[in-house]
């Protein structure tokens, strides 16, 4: 597995393999890598010549008393799995290699970025768009592979692919979860084995919820309002509970068959998002 650190380096590694008619994967990351990220990977394997990871802890996704000092840095750990899941290319740049210190340049894409986790993490989207970009126009892939997990993230990465007509296939991976069906994330290493336990309510409710609407019921503020009660009474402190088009985010109404249950609550300091996205 090539290391790579700079732009041009990188370029440079990834123009002889498009030289010779090979397609390349992308698989971006910020690191403390779990099951999650390796699935991305192996899918990457599956459907491309080469497969270029980047591990970037992005400091404009993070917001005012957000944890961009504490979130966990396990890079040693990281290249090994990496190295054992057989990537070719492993971006490991520096701040100052994707952000210029006079950059006036930012991308928001309005309409999917305002609500949910955007209304509660203001500015995270326009960080999370803004870094994809760059990378995408860095490494150039054929495809990118993302996590459903992240649902509105990927919804918002989506939109900006579209809109700025960059040419890369978007491939959406299912969530992997853990045996109690808590959503494998990075920031699940805050919790405490009580709190794991208890966070696997998250997933439960989800499932509670799409097996309603899936049984006839059409009042969604209802079907969230017990969701909420149910999340509430198990300990966690619900930032939301949203029954949305799978499409835009937009608030579902009956006539609507791709449906997207979004959720995002606190269990002690453990901010947890997860989502079920499903026909009816």
């Amino acid at each position: 597995m090539q290391i790579i650190n700079t732009v041009s380096d990188l370029r440079k590694a990834i123009k002889i393999w498009r030289d010779s008619g090979e397609t390349v994967a992308f698989v971006p990351t910020m690191g403390n890598l779990h099951a999650g990220h390796l699935q991305l990977v192996s899918q990457a394997k599956e459907k491309a010549d080469r497969v270029v990871v980047s591990i970037f802890v992005n400091p404009t996704q993070f917001g005012v008393g957000e944890d961009f000092e504490a979130y966990p840095r396990t890079e040693l750990e990281d290249q090994q799995k990496l190295e054992d899941a057989c990537v070719d290319l492993l971006f490991l740049p520096a701040v100052a290699d994707i952000y210029a210190l006079d950059a006036l340049t930012t991308i928001t894409v309005a309409g999917v970025s305002e609500d949910y986790c955007g209304a509660f993490r203001p500015g995270h989207f326009s960080g999370v768009a803004t870094v994809v970009c760059k990378l995408l126009n860095i490494v150039q892939p054929n495809m990118i592979l993302l996590g459903l997990k992240d649902f509105q993230q990927l919804t918002v990465i989506k939109m900006m692919v579209r809109d700025l007509n960059i040419p890369v296939e978007i491939i959406a991976v299912e969530t992997v979860r853990e045996p109690n069906g808590l959503a494998m994330s990075s920031r699940n290493g805050y919790l405490t084995e009580e709190e794991k336990k208890i966070a696997a309510q998250l997933y439960k409710t989800l499932c509670g919820a799409r097996d309603a609407i899936l049984a006839g019921a059409k009042d969604y503020i209802e079907v969230e309002q017990q969701a909420l009660r149910v999340l509430q009474q198990a300990g966690f402190l619900v930032d939301y509970f949203s029954v949305c088009r799978g499409s835009d985010l937009k608030k579902a109404k009956p006539e609507d068959v791709d449906l997207v249950l979004l959720v995002a609550a606190k269990l002690g300091k453990t901010r947890l998002i997860d989502n079920i996205y499903f026909y009816k």
